[in-house]
């Protein structure tokens, strides 16, 4: 933060206030010195990062999301081929267009298979290229080498930045941004030169970052505070300026048109696949108001991240309260008083401007989905305000005697008391169990927390704590759908089913047309009930949207099959696993079905392939053990039964199995 440094980011150095055209002041070439040391604060940026976020290599899928993206993604699973390329092009799954990052995760398990570690390495390269390009950038615009150094640091390691980076299934963040930045290179290249060729390589980059993630829709406006600041292209006031502005509104007219493009496909995406929550179910007072506290939420978990959560619930209410007109006075006398202060220094206003900018698509004012807000969501906003905090304590630091020694060891330590903050939130992304049980922690009445947890202590066998957490989930809010169909999923397995008809009949009132998991899940449901003609609808309707949920093939094959409809449910049983090749449960069922019908060659290949898929399924063995037996394979059954003890002790049928087949061996001899 030396003198130099400030001189070459002042306006002393840059073009008349208001002229157009002209690109910065050229600077000097770099020495020998300089050159040695962006090497080397980049080399920090890359040890820095991978230190503070290494935990994540570690980690595994999460039960949210990640299945949609990657784990259970029929098409992502293939690789990269013709098929899966075209379905990414094509496809507005996740509610979305964003092929990028579809072909991102392809090829990530062309290149790794399902290892969430490599996973998680290529979201932690994209972040750390990210860190060290902010640098780069801000050093080319500014001269400013030490105060793009704290601004790429404070990126690289704040917090607020873990969930981006941990979660796989937001990789659209790290490599939306990774385009953002080149775009902003190569704008830069053709503010200088004034040729074509950057110019168009700014559109196609701008192009691929969109097709990465729509949040990049407000990147044109960014280009314009560029203009104001660091490049000079533009002053304040604007109405003094209007020949100026329109000139450089026009060179941006093909960024905003591509924008304007990407905000209508998005919002299509996002309404067709019921993801955009409508003014009944969210007032617009609502939206507003949380926006202002949002906004201000944001800013104080910048200066003090507390308390991080994957999801933050909505309060859905427009009521005027004192949380709320506490941030709209706040942002609306941060805004002003930044505006007066738009020529003193310029970097406040750039940055406050940035930062409120860039957070509009996100903001909810078009609500997707139930939450509050979103840690991913200041990925990018948040370098405004920290580029507005590295020059505001240089500029300080210039003006205020003695606070030349101060200023870097306030930079310092800030960022030294970011990183164990950074390395302790990566480890709340070790497991599902382990990022919701934080989130329950951290947060109330958090009803996707509850109903998750609800979910991972019912696959685990405890009923009783799943069924108290779905409750709790439906106290919150008595119209969450997937919680009813949970709750009565958890009450049928218990016997109780006049409640869970109960949590049914609610479901059936209020599942979405496109929500096909939920429909899925309620068929399930439906089924155990013994309502088996809605049943059958419910899963024909979830596969009639989604044609490749092998779960809903698997299910519906189960209702048929109930109903003595063998062929259908075989049909079903076999679509399924042509989806998903490695789906045990499929297989096992096939192999049931095709056994029922006499047809146990192909059965037992079926339940052999299970047990490759699933080995220590007690049940799957049991099953193939069966099938041996009925085939008289008695040694190859004795085994199986065998293997199904070994996994499971008390296993009572696989011991009456392999007693019967021991019986008959011993008869044989």
């Amino acid at each position: 933060m030396s003198r130099g440094n400030h001189r070459r980011g002042s306006s002393r150095n840059a073009p008349a206030a208001g002229q157009t055209g002209a690109p910065a002041a050229p600077q000097p070439a770099p020495s020998l010195h300089r050159s040695a040391l962006r090497i080397a604060i980049c080399a920090a940026l890359v040890i820095a990062t991978f230190a503070a976020f290494g935990g994540l290599l570690s980690s595994g899928f999460i039960n949210f999301d990640d299945t949609d993206y990657v784990t259970e993604n029929v098409h992502v699973l293939k690789g990269l081929n013709g098929q899966s390329i075209t379905w990414a092009f094509t496809t507005t799954e996740a509610a979305n267009w964003h092929p990028l990052t579809w072909l991102s995760h392809m090829l990530d398990v062309q290149l790794f298979g399902l290892d969430a570690g490599k996973h998680h390495l290529t979201s932690l390269l994209l972040h750390i290229l990210n860190s060290v390009l902010l640098f780069l950038l801000l050093v080319r615009m500014t001269g400013a080498l030490w105060r793009s150094a704290f601004v790429a640091a404070l990126f690289a390691i704040h917090p607020l930045h873990v969930e981006s980076v941990a979660w796989i299934a937001e990789r659209k963040d790290v490599l939306s941004t990774l385009f953002w930045l080149l775009t902003l290179g190569a704008w830069l290249g053709y503010v200088k030169s004034k040729k074509a060729a950057p110019y168009v390589l700014a559109l196609a980059l701008y192009a691929l970052g969109l097709m990465a993630k729509p949040m990049l829709v407000t990147l044109p406006f960014t280009l314009l505070l560029l203009d104001y600041w660091p490049l000079r292209r533009l002053a304040i006031p604007l109405h003094r300026r209007i020949g100026a502005l329109k000139i450089l509104l026009w060179e941006k007219l093909p960024f905003f048109m591509m924008s304007a493009a990407s905000c209508i496909i998005t919002f299509v995406a996002q309404r067709n696949q019921g993801a955009v929550e409508t003014l009944e179910n969210l007032v617009f007072g609502g939206r507003i108001a949380n926006a202002a506290v949002a906004y201000v939420s944001y800013l104080g978990k910048t200066f003090w991240p507390a308390s991080l959560a994957v999801y933050y619930p909505h309060p859905r209410t427009d009521l005027i309260t004192w949380p709320v007109a506490g941030s709209a006075l706040l942002l609306a006398g941060a805004t002003i008083l930044l505006l007066r202060l738009g020529r003193k220094a310029p970097f406040l206003l750039f940055g406050w401007l940035w930062y409120l900018g860039t957070l509009v698509p996100v903001i909810g004012l078009v609500q997707v989905g139930g939450q509050a807000m979103a840690d991913r969501y200041t990925y990018v906003p948040l370098i405004g305000v920290f580029i507005a905090i590295a020059w505001g304590l240089a500029e300080l630091a210039l003006k205020i005697p003695g606070a030349r020694v101060v200023a870097p060891v306030i930079a310092v330590a800030s960022l030294a008391a970011l990183f164990p903050i950074a390395r302790a939130q990566t480890g709340h992304w070790t497991d599902t169990a382990a990022l919701f049980e934080h989130t329950l922690a951290v947060t109330s009445d958090n009803l996707w927390a509850h109903n998750i947890i609800g979910f991972l202590r019912f696959d685990q066998g405890n009923i009783d704590e799943a069924i108290t957490h779905y409750m709790e989930a439906l106290r919150i809010n008595s119209n969450f759908v997937e919680a009813q169909i949970n709750l009565g999923n958890a009450l049928a397995d218990t016997g109780r089913y006049d409640e869970a008809i109960k949590y049914c009949n609610q479901a059936l009132l209020r599942v979405g047309p496109e929500n096909y998991k939920a429909l899925n899940n309620l068929g399930r449901l439906l089924a155990k009930v013994n309502r088996i003609p809605e049943a059958i609808e419910c899963l024909q309707k979830a596969i009639k949207i989604k044609p490749d949920f092998a779960e809903a093939h698997n299910n519906l094959g189960a209702v048929l099959g109930r109903q003595n409809r063998m062929p259908e449910a075989i049909e079903h049983f076999m679509e399924a696993v042509r989806i998903k090749p490695d789906y045990a449960q499929g297989l096992d069922n096939l192999g049931m079905a095709l056994q029922k019908t006499n047809r146990l060659p192909e059965a037992i290949e079926r339940f052999r392939q299970a047990v490759r898929i699933a080995p220590n399924s007690a049940k799957i063995h049991y099953n193939l053990g069966m099938a041996l037996a009925i085939e008289r394979r008695l040694t190859e059954a004795q085994e199986q039964f065998q293997e199904a003890l070994r996994i499971n002790p008390d296993y009572e049928n696989a011991r009456a199995g392999l007693q019967d087949v021991r019986k008959t061996l011993g008869l044989a001899q």
